[in-house]
């Protein structure tokens, strides 16, 4: 990583952002319980989500309960549901507005402390992958680690401690949201899904950090 560059944006590029649920309250983090987890997993997968990314076949809609004991209730986004996110209805409609195809769903049965219904929400993916780092332009930490299924090593794109990111605008194209491959962090979105979202002020549980400067 060399420390001596400094993060630059030209005139006119697009600004691009790695983003995903707010985790920075502290606190114990909501109180979401996937309660039919296991009748939904694909034995020896520990978790739902694919090393692929989007759903499996389910076998039944995933069932969702908030225990206002575990936690607080659910924001607009959350994480750490077997891989996946915890959406709103109306993000929901804000992701689909911006780069509908970057993304994957699945309503849930949501039920209350009580055991009443409650609003209608969505277990999420995003599923659109582009290799369109700038490895040049940025500056970051790059680790090998052994693949052990295939036997070879393998690189990764590390962001802890500080990394400035820069993407291939003519790779990216018209695309809005995409996971970066061997970018160990959050999806990358452009300033098109942080204007929709930051135009609607109550949107909650979302943040967004500029890929140049993380």
């Amino acid at each position: 990583m060399n420390d001596a560059r400094a993060p630059h944006r030209h005139s006119g590029d697009r600004k691009f952002y790695v983003f995903g649920p707010d985790i920075t309250g502290g606190g114990p983090g909501h109180g979401l319980v996937f309660v039919n987890k296991e009748k939904l997993l694909t034995p020896p997968r520990l978790i739902l989500r694919p090393d692929d990314r989007g759903f499996p076949q389910l076998k039944e809609r995933p069932h969702i309960a908030y225990d206002k004991k575990k936690g607080r209730p659910p924001r607009d986004l959350e994480g750490t549901l077997s891989g996946y996110w915890f959406v709103s209805e109306r993000l929901k409609k804000i992701f689909e507005s911006i780069d509908a195809a970057a993304f994957a769903f699945a309503e849930c049965d949501y039920t209350l402390a009580d055991g009443s219904i409650g609003p209608k929400h969505f277990l999420c993916d995003v599923v659109r992958s582009i290799d369109a780092l700038d490895e040049e332009a940025s500056d970051m930490r790059i680790k090998i680690y052994r693949n052990y299924e295939t036997g070879e090593d393998e690189q990764i794109y590390s962001v802890a401690g500080g990394a400035s990111l820069h993407f291939r605008q003519d790779i990216v194209g018209d695309s809005h949201v995409f996971v970066q491959p061997r970018l160990a962090a959050d999806p990358v979105c452009d300033d098109a899904l942080y204007l929709a979202c930051k135009s609607i002020k109550d949107v909650k549980g979302i943040w967004f950090i500029d890929a140049l400067d993380l």
